[in-house]
């Protein structure tokens, strides 16, 4: 089975290159691999003590930040190396300041990780949720350097627990404890034998818990609002823009302005949407010298102050679940604020638990969503009690870096 994977992964990399030539996305994902090693030999001596932290995109980076600056914080004279997999968190975080080197993390082919773990060098080694490959744990393994998975989470469909998915299973030995998201994990891996792991719970609640100690003043949300409640729709999609902007073009009268910030903002997806809303409409990128508070509009057209512009609406949306995936629903719940996403939001824990104790409301269509934004609006009763289910249950959900920055202190 091991030369089975082994052959796939060649196979995958011819055909990659490929059709990186049609594909820009893709072509990031090919060239952004070209130079790693050259990278990290100049970035990484023989002398650093490097931890090296592995996620695949944006939502394990976030989930791995929170231990990324308990180390920095804690361990200053260790060097911290971020991998991603995919270019969408790559692109994003590649000038962070929570690690000292970030690049991308070569195919999991034998030649790669052999290479990659000689020039990183590191004395310990965490992967983010999901990321397991097997060749890179089996050199690492082999040089008995210390490896955890953090914010695990494991389901009855991973091919570990299926009769066939032994190779995988046994990959999973390589690792030294798995800090897990819930109980249910634990049983799963308790069923093939693996009895070190820990039920920590997702270390994104205390990354988005970190969000109320900010400053999180935006001094054009406060000129555009005035006195008015605000809708925040956040990493919208077309399926969601098409329901939000029926209901903006359909009460006109009554006194909610809107903000919304595309997953796309690429220039003629940002005027496209602007020119559907019926309502007085301004970009982010158009605000200097405007008088904000004559329009009834935002469209986000940048990156990076979602968060922000989330802690003043008082009831938001999170877009994705009417198309490819549903984002991130913590950065709104944390403000104690009602929620509102589609109808496909399977596979998303945070998400599952909210609409079951009715703090996220998952809605169908634009019916749905006009009956539930309203009531929203006129029974303050209701806003209020929904608004709280979140915030409790991000307080009640923290603490999981704490209980994994126990045990890696020991590998330190």
């Amino acid at each position: 089975m091991y030369f089975i994977y082994n052959c796939v992964v060649y196979i995958a990399q011819f055909f990659l290159r490929i059709a990186a030539i049609f594909s820009s996305k893709l072509k990031l994902f090919v060239v952004g691999r070209t130079h790693v090693f050259e990278h990290l030999k100049q970035n990484i001596s023989n002398t650093d003590n490097v931890v090296w932290v592995h996620v695949a995109s944006l939502g394990e980076f976030e989930q791995g930040l929170p231990i990324l600056e308990k180390i920095k914080q804690e361990y200053p004279n260790y060097k911290l190396l971020v991998t991603f997999f995919s270019p969408s968190g790559y692109e994003v975080k590649k000038n962070t300041s929570a690690a000292d080197v970030v690049t991308y993390l070569p195919l999991d082919t034998k030649k790669n990780a052999t290479a990659f773990i000689k020039y990183a060098n590191p004395k310990l080694v965490l992967f983010v949720k999901y990321e397991i490959w097997p060749n890179y744990l089996k050199v690492l393994a082999n040089q008995k350097i210390p490896t955890v998975l953090i914010s695990a989470l494991f389901k009855e469909n991973h091919i570990y627990f299926k009769w066939y998915g032994g190779f995988m299973k046994n990959t999973l030995n390589t690792f030294e404890h798995f800090f897990i998201q819930d109980e249910k994990s634990k049983q799963l891996l308790s069923k093939i034998n693996f009895q070190n792991a820990t039920v920590s719970g997702d270390t994104r609640f205390d990354r988005v818990s970190e969000i109320l100690k900010r400053d999180n003043t935006l001094d054009f949300m406060t000129q555009f609002l005035g006195k008015s409640k605000c809708l925040v729709a956040g990493s919208t999609w077309p399926e969601d823009e098409k329901i939000l902007v029926s209901y903006i073009n359909n009460n006109q009268k009554d006194k909610l302005k809107y903000v919304i910030a595309p997953h796309n903002i690429k220039e003629d997806r940002i005027k496209n949407l602007k020119n559907t809303i019926s309502d007085k409409t301004l970009l982010y990128s158009e605000i200097n010298n405007k008088d904000l508070s004559k329009y009834d509009v935002l469209i986000i057209d940048t990156i990076g102050i979602l968060t922000k512009v989330y802690s003043y609406a008082y009831i938001s949306y999170v877009g994705g679940a009417f198309a490819t995936g549903l984002h991130n629903t913590l950065e709104p719940a944390v403000f104690g604020i009602p929620v509102i996403i589609g109808s496909r939001y399977n596979g998303f824990k945070e998400a599952e638990d909210l609409v079951k104790l009715k703090g996220i409301i998952s809605v169908n269509n634009e019916i749905e969503f006009s009956g539930v934004l309203n009531r929203l609006l006129s029974d303050t009763e209701f806003h209020k009690v929904t608004g709280q289910i979140n915030s409790n249950y991000i307080t009640k959900s923290t603490g999981a870096s704490i209980q994994i920055m126990d045990y890696l202190r020991k590998l330190l």
